[in-house]
């Protein structure tokens, strides 16, 4: 699903938006979302899952293509933790097919 058809069915559900406002309603929370994890907060909607930013330490890889080991720099990444109840419907629809 793309972020156009997540505005869609915001639109066609709430009957009293409009597409450019479910779009503003759809940005607004990725939005907060971003700003939270950037600031190091972690982001919890309860139902669908967690946000939050994880430390991955230095490490040394290899260049695949050359075979050159290079020091990879520590970074933080997003990380997503899905929650229970999303677990239990993906698993129960076995992954997105519908019984």
């Amino acid at each position: 699903m793309t972020k156009s058809e997540l505005v869609d069915k915001i639109a066609k559900k709430t009957t009293s938006l409009t597409k450019k406002q479910a779009e503003m309603v759809l940005e607004t929370i990725l939005e907060s979302i971003k700003k939270s994890l950037a600031s190091g907060e972690k982001v919890e909607i309860r139902g669908f899952g967690n946000f939050r930013v994880r430390k991955r330490e230095a490490r040394k890889a290899r260049n695949p293509r050359t075979g050159v080991i290079v020091e990879v720099m520590p970074k933080k990444v997003p990380f997503f933790k899905s929650g229970k109840e999303l677990k239990e419907m993906v698993e129960k629809n076995e992954g997105g097919q519908k019984k």
